[in-house]
């Protein structure tokens, strides 16, 4: 791996592993947890250095918190970004194991 840019961690916060996106895989694309602030340069630069990949392309989205009831308390949740992030061929990220 190429020396990073601790910032980088900033950006990328987690993986997703679910069921969407291990199909997704299949086609070459990974899914990840970004900060809400996080723009498409700043995501393909950090997974590319990260994960010494090479990336062909990024689209975001923001899925929006619900309203929950528990026991008559009602809470918001919080707002979450996710990045699907499509590489180039030949190349691949296995999210399972550790940074």
């Amino acid at each position: 791996m190429s020396t990073s840019d601790p910032r980088h961690y900033d950006v990328i916060l987690s993986p997703v592993i679910t069921e969407k996106s291990t199909v997704a895989s299949e086609q070459n694309k990974v899914m990840f947890k970004v900060a809400p602030n996080a723009t498409k340069p700043q995501i393909k630069e950090a997974v590319e250095k990260l994960f010494d990949v090479k990336v062909k392309s990024v689209n975001t989205l923001t899925r929006k918190g619900k309203m929950k009831v528990f026991k008559n308390t009602r809470a918001q949740r919080s707002d979450v970004k996710r990045a699907i992030v499509t590489l180039e061929e030949g190349h691949r990220i296995d999210v399972t194991t550790g940074l």
